[in-house]
């Protein structure tokens, strides 16, 4: 049991032991061909025509010879019978061994005469191939065992190990798919773990804000301004719980964030800008359908306006246009404005522009969840200036209507 043991935990061995098995019954068929070949010739002796002629040219015998059974070593004897009718025989001489030598002559050793020269070259043969395909094998499973012990490694928790992707077969193929699912795991996990960090950092504000204002109170009636204090901290807690929540649910690939069904852009948009009194651009005022979650995309249209009357010192716009099979929706402020190299990382969980964290209201999720509710229809959203160069930012959400 012990001998057997390796050569079923490794690949390699099994498959190299496939090959000699499969040269050795090969050698072995080929074998048993030749001794039944052998065999069918003592069986049916070969018949043959014979001509003998003189030295002028002239027919002696001319008939049918058919080779007589008997011991090589004696020589070859052929029973010929002639058109005549009569019945002739023919003895030839024993083959003289390799190199001509005479009767008596040491000739080549026993093992190199037929059958087992041939014998030893099909033994030779199979030699050479069983040496010969093993370190192919081998090199080939050895990308196997690398994979096998990165795996094994992302499983005991290295999230950051990857396996080489060396060549175009399927082993390859199978080393960047499982790079690939690393790489999504490795970075679902730390925009988890960054979610959590910050999260917790977000919740101990309105939290701290609350508690001292209870402390403050030391069991009086609350004033209305306090009254209005605490509620303006719980709802921004229950908005970061719920965004914190979604966020998750998006990150995470959930399939049950609502149903996919046409959604009416312009008469979502309006609505929206009407709570936050922004100025709705609808053209014509013809539907503008996606398909899409209509909650998600209210949700993603409201956190556009809100973050662009948090920030902005005047009127705020948002266009709906078509732009080929895309419906492109664009709020514009008169706020600060985002710097260029700021316009990727603001839609980073968490993540504000410098000082911005001291204004009222805004945990930093907003925008990374539009991009990650843009992603999830198949979309984008990006910041870019204001198109007539004034001050401020324009926020452009673009969405494919299916057509």
């Amino acid at each position: 049991m012990s001998l057997i043991s390796p050569f079923s935990r490794r690949l390699y061995l099994r498959i190299w032991l496939a090959v000699v098995g499969g040269v050795a019954v090969f050698a072995f068929a080929i074998g048993l061909a030749w001794r039944w070949a052998a065999e069918q010739n003592l069986h049916q002796p070969p018949t043959r025509e014979i001509v003998i002629t003189d030295g002028l040219g002239r027919t002696l015998v001319d008939g049918t010879g058919v080779r007589q059974r008997g011991d090589p070593s004696e020589g070859v004897r052929y029973r010929i019978e002639g058109d005549n009718g009569m019945v002739y025989e023919m003895h030839l001489s024993p083959r003289l061994p390799m190199g001509g030598m005479r009767p008596g002559e040491r000739g080549p050793a026993a093992w190199l005469r037929p059958p087992f020269g041939f014998l030893w070259v099909l033994a030779l043969v199979g030699i050479a191939v069983t040496v010969g395909v093993f370190p192919i094998i081998r090199r080939l499973l050895q990308r196997l065992e690398l994979l096998q012990r990165g795996v094994q490694r992302f499983g005991e928790g290295d999230l950051s190990v990857r396996v080489a992707e060396q060549g175009q077969d399927e082993v390859a193929a199978l080393a960047r798919q499982f790079n690939a699912a690393a790489a999504r795991i490795e970075k679902l996990v730390q925009s988890h773990k960054s979610l959590l960090a910050n999260a917790s950092h977000e919740l101990r504000s309105p939290l701290t804000r609350i508690r001292m204002g209870l402390e403050l109170m030391q069991g009086g009636q609350p004033s209305p301004a306090f009254r209005a204090e605490i509620e303006r901290n719980i709802a921004e807690l229950d908005q970061l719980v719920d965004e914190i929540l979604l966020s998750s649910r998006l990150d995470a690939g959930a399939a049950d964030v609502g149903t996919i069904e046409p959604v009416d852009l312009v008469g979502l948009a309006v609505e929206e800008c009407a709570r936050v009194d922004a100025e709705p651009q609808v053209g014509d005022g013809s539907p503008i359908e996606v398909p899409g979650v209509s909650k998600l995309l209210r949700r993603a249209v409201r956190n556009l306006l809100e973050n662009a009357r948090r920030y902005s010192q005047g009127e705020i716009t948002l266009a709906i246009t078509r732009e080929g099979r895309d419906a492109v929706l664009r709020v514009c402020d008169h706020g600060p404005g985002v710097p260029p190299d700021q316009r990727e990382r603001i839609f980073e969980p968490f993540y504000r522009l410098p000082g911005a964290s001291e204004r009222s209201g805004g945990v930093g999720l907003g925008l990374a969840l539009v991009r990650s509710i843009a992603q999830r229809h198949g979309g984008s959203v990006a910041c870019e200036d204001r198109p007539d160069g004034k001050p401020g930012a324009c926020f452009v959400l673009r969405l494919p209507t299916g057509d």
